[in-house]
């Protein structure tokens, strides 16, 4: 197994003791799982976790000097957005006990995938006084860990709004609308929004409880995620660049489509489902209900 060498002094790991994230709920506060299989976009996340940093170990071990300073930080980046950003940042001085509790929130509308929590011990600023094999450069790293969370299991997600229909030109007795770019090398995030009817108060309280769904919510929820999918799948079998040999970048909406294709239909080549479409649509429409399994377990 390779390891990363550093071209400085780094201290020794346990320099940084830590404790577990929390997820923290309107229940309470739980250990970060490794999965949030209820999560959505309107879902946003607490959390925190606290932090014992030796600071004079730290500075000691990396031969830097007694007041350099020191930035303890945390990153996130989410896989299914694409996006990452700052979740803290506190600089320790040298009079800090090196007790730090981290808390952040996390958009749900920012996340997406796989969620990465990135902790890190850096120098904050340039450090002319140190000499090699010291750390000088602002940034440089110290210690670091991660922890990871999937928000998402292979079912394709992506950004909603709930907004008034009325106010739109879409028929105002309309549950939902799922807005879906033409361009299949385009950027999914970009490419999809499934907007709810805010006045259709059965489908946007489903929404609201997708973290809890009660039984009457499952339904809902599955009649919508079956039929974005119908959706998604016939968007995509009449695109003409919708092809078996076709190639599209990870994070662009051919490769979304082509994921939910083969997830749907295993072992089936794009053409054989094209053909079998277009000879019985109404057929066809019940394979996908079958293939999204409605009104199972969302």
């Amino acid at each position: 197994m390779s390891r990363r060498a550093l071209p400085y002094r780094r201290p020794s790991e346990d320099v940084v003791r830590t404790e577990a994230w929390l997820l923290v709920t309107d229940d309470g506060e739980l250990p970060l799982p490794e999965s949030l299989p209820d999560w959505d976009y309107q879902m946003d996340l607490r959390l925190r976790r606290n932090v014992h940093v030796d600071l004079e170990r730290a500075r000691s071990e990396a031969s830097l000097p007694s007041d350099a300073a020191l930035t303890l930080a945390a990153i996130w980046t989410a896989t299914g957005s694409n996006l990452r950003g700052p979740a803290y940042r506190m600089r320790l001085a040298s009079s800090d006990p090196g007790e730090v509790e981290i808390t952040t929130h996390l958009r749900g509308s920012d996340l997406g995938g796989v969620l990465i929590l990135d902790t890190a011990l850096v120098l904050s600023e340039a450090c002319t006084s140190s000499r090699p094999p010291a750390p000088r450069r602002a940034g440089s790293v110290l210690w670091s860990d991660r922890r990871s969370l999937r928000l998402q299991g292979d079912a394709p997600q992506f950004p909603m709004a709930v907004i008034d229909f009325a106010k739109t030109s879409f028929p105002d007795g309309a549950a939902w609308h799922l807005q879906i770019g033409g361009n299949l090398h385009g950027a999914t995030m970009g490419s999809l929004l499934l907007l709810v009817n805010e006045k259709n108060t059965v489908t946007a309280t489903a929404f609201q409880n997708a973290a809890k769904p009660r039984p009457v919510d499952r339904v809902v929820l599955s009649a919508v995620y079956a039929d974005i999918a119908r959706i998604m799948i016939e968007h995509a079998l009449h695109h003409e660049d919708f092809r078996d040999e076709a190639i599209f970048p990870d994070d662009a909406l051919g490769a979304t489509l082509t994921s939910l294709f083969h997830q749907l239909f295993p072992g089936s080549s794009i053409n054989d489902v094209r053909l079998r479409a277009d000879r019985s649509p109404s057929l066809f429409s019940s394979e996908l209900q079958a293939a999204v399994k409605i009104f199972g377990e969302v």
